[in-house]
C-alpha cells in the first residue's frame, strides 16, 4: 500500500505556530526483468487491507473517537479538522489519517464473577456472548474471555471461534472478593500488551463488566492504567451498579475509561446491559485513525502526554491521554 504522508494542521495554542505541509517525493521503483513467461495478475487488495495502516517505531498510531454535544458520532472530518500537541509539542510529521478505519480487532472481554454480582450474572453472561457474535465480524479479528474474583481466569483464549468464546463465558461462576485492578493490569499485561505486537497494526479494546469495588487486589488503580496505556488499550466499561447514585466504584470506572480513551455506560437495569454492549460495537466501527510522527522523540520508556481537540468546539474528542515511549 503506497503511503500518503500529510501533515496534521495544529492552530496557534500555547504560542505554538501552524506547521507547514510538506509531501515527500515518491521512491523511484527498482527495474526489474520481464518474466520468462507469463503470470497471473496479482491479486487485488480486499478493503480492510487498502485500510492498513503501518507503523514504525517512531510513530504514534492514535485511534479517536469524536461525538457531537448529543453524544452521536461525527463521520466524514479531515485531519484539518483536527489539532495535536503531543508532550506540548506538534508533531513533526503526520503520516496518515483515516477515518471510520477498519483495523482488525484485538478485544478482550473482562468479567466480574464476584459473589457481589450473583443475582445478574446469567443477564451479563448473554448480553456478552451477543456482543462478541456481533462485533467479530471479520477473520483477522481475535477476542479472549476472563473473569475474575480474588484471581483473574482466562477461559477462553485468543480467537474468533465464536463457539469457544461462548464456551468461555458459559464456563464462569461467581463467587469470592474482587481484585479488579489485578485483573484488569493481567489482562492488559499477559494479553493485550503482545497483541500482534510486531506484526498487522490492530485496534486493542477491553470490555469490562464491573460495579468498580476493589477489595482484594494487590495492584493500585494507577498500576491498572498504566499496563493499559502500555499496551494501547481502550476500556470500555459497563457499571453493574443499578443504583441512581453514583458510588465510588463507578468513579473507578470512569477514570480507567477516561485515561485511555474510551466510555462507560451506567444501564439503568441488567436487561439495558446488550445495548450498552451495541454502543461499544457501533464505536468500535465509527473511528478515526492518526498516525505520526513526535517532535523530539526519544526511546527512554518516557510517558508522553497526548492533547487531540477538535477546532468545532461543538464536537468533543475521545482519545487516550499518552502512551509509553519504546526503550532504545
Amino acid at each position: 500500500m503506497n503511503k500518503r504522508f500529510l501533515i496534521l494542521p495544529i492552530v496557534a495554542l500555547f504560542g505554538l505556530s501552524s506547521l507547514s505541509a510538506q509531501q515527500p517525493a515518491p521512491a523511484a521503483a527498482p527495474a526489474q526483468a520481464a518474466p520468462a513467461q507469463a503470470k497471473p495478475a496479482p491479486q487485488q487488495p480486499s478493503d480492510e487491507e487498502k485500510n492498513a495502516i503501518t507503523v514504525s517505531v517512531d510513530e504514534v498510531n492514535l485511534i479517536f473517537t469524536v461525538t457531537d454535544r448529543h453524544g452521536a458520532f461525527v463521520p466524514n472530518l479531515q485531519q484539518s479538522d483536527f489539532a495535536l500537541l503531543d508532550d506540548g509539542k506538534a508533531p513533526a510529521k503526520v503520516t496518515s489519517f483515516v477515518q471510520q478505519v477498519n483495523l482488525p480487532l484485538r478485544v478482550g472481554v473482562v468479567i466480574d464473577a464476584s459473589t457481589s454480582i450473583r443475582t445478574r450474572f446469567q443477564f451479563e453472561q448473554q448480553a456478552s456472548n451477543e456482543f462478541l457474535m456481533q462485533v467479530l465480524k471479520s477473520k483477522r479479528d481475535r477476542a479472549f474471555v476472563m473473569g475474575f474474583d480474588v484471581t483473574p481466569t482466562v477461559t477462553a483464549d485468543w480467537t474468533n471461534n465464536l463457539d469457544a468464546l461462548g464456551t468461555g463465558i458459559n464456563r464462569l461462576r461467581p463467587g469470592g472478593g474482587t481484585a479488579l485492578f489485578d485483573a484488569v493490569y493481567t489482562a492488559c499485561r499477559d494479553k493485550l500488551l503482545d497483541a500482534s505486537r510486531g506484526q498487522e497494526p490492530v485496534r486493542r479494546a477491553m470490555v469490562l463488566l464491573s460495579d468498580g469495588d476493589d477489595n482484594q487486589s494487590r495492584a493500585y488503580l494507577d498500576d491498572a492504567i498504566k499496563m493499559c496505556q502500555r499496551a494501547e488499550t481502550i476500556i470500555y466499561a459497563i457499571s453493574t451498579n443499578w443504583t441512581p447514585s453514583r458510588g465510588k466504584g463507578d468513579q473507578v470506572l470512569e477514570k480507567m475509561s477516561a485515561e485511555t480513551g474510551g466510555r462507560t455506560f451506567f444501564p439503568p437495569s441488567v436487561e439495558e446491559v446488550s445495548n450498552s454492549f451495541k454502543e461499544i460495537e457501533e464505536e468500535l466501527r465509527s473511528q478515526y485513525a492518526l498516525t505520526y510522527r513526535p517532535a523530539d522523540f526519544k526511546q527512554n520508556g518516557a510517558f508522553r502526554t497526548i492533547y487531540l481537540f477538535a477546532n468545532d468546539r461543538r464536537y468533543s474528542v475521545r482519545a487516550r491521554k499518552g502512551y509509553f515511549a519504546p526503550k532504545q
